[in-house]
């Protein structure tokens, strides 16, 4: 696209991403990394939530969470995610969609022995998404998880990683009277070469 310039940029949409989330976390208060990730349920009927992203990789976007949560299912079920990154400092943001697959192997493994230990053993104690009695009750969960796995506990097998690869991504930044610059990336498949297109505002 002839006219992109600036911010953005670039032959690839990772690494223009990449720089984004670089600049936000200098600009951005708390948890410049968190995305509004959506997802759909066997009804089509929509769910949203705030989870953090952890990793803008070569061709894919990556996060972890319990597997048996209400988003976990309803990923593994659909194959399909959308999400947006929003920095209000910047007056910026990223939309995403695209499929997933499970992170589940080494990289996985890695990630949660990175995590702090009460991190960690709050993975094996929660039971993410069902209903709880207390707060009471999860802490005793707790404490006997703790008891149980010591202080190196393993990854669960009900917890572990999602890696989006993207079908569609949208660079947006602010601009005078709503004028907006959006440019959006997109391709038919995965590993398919990418079409750039300016957006109205």
């Amino acid at each position: 696209m002839s006219d992109r310039s600036g911010i953005f940029v670039g032959d690839d949409p990772f690494v223009i991403a990449q720089q984004w989330l670089k600049d936000a976390t200098k600009t951005e208060q708390n948890d410049p990394n968190a995305i509004a990730l959506s997802t759909v349920d066997a009804d089509g009927m929509p769910n949203v939530r705030m989870v953090l992203l952890k990793e803008i990789e070569a061709d894919a976007f990556v996060f972890y969470t319990n597997y048996q949560s209400r988003k976990g299912q309803e990923l593994i079920q659909s194959g399909k995610v959308a999400f947006v990154l929003h920095w209000k400092s910047l007056a910026r943001q990223i939309r995403v969609r695209g499929t997933v697959t499970k992170e589940d192997g080494p990289i996985a493994d890695a990630y949660y022995k990175s995590r702090s230990l009460q991190s960690r053993l709050g993975a094996w104690a929660s039971q993410q998404s069902q209903p709880l009695t207390s707060r009471a009750s999860l802490m005793a969960e707790v404490a006997k998880v703790s008891v149980q796995k010591g202080t190196d506990p393993g990854r669960p097998p009900f917890w572990g990683g999602f890696r989006i690869a993207p079908v569609e991504i949208e660079f947006w930044s602010d601009g005078a009277f709503r004028l907006h610059d959006r440019f959006r990336w997109s391709r038919d498949k995965v590993n398919k070469d990418w079409t750039v297109s300016r957006l109205s505002p």
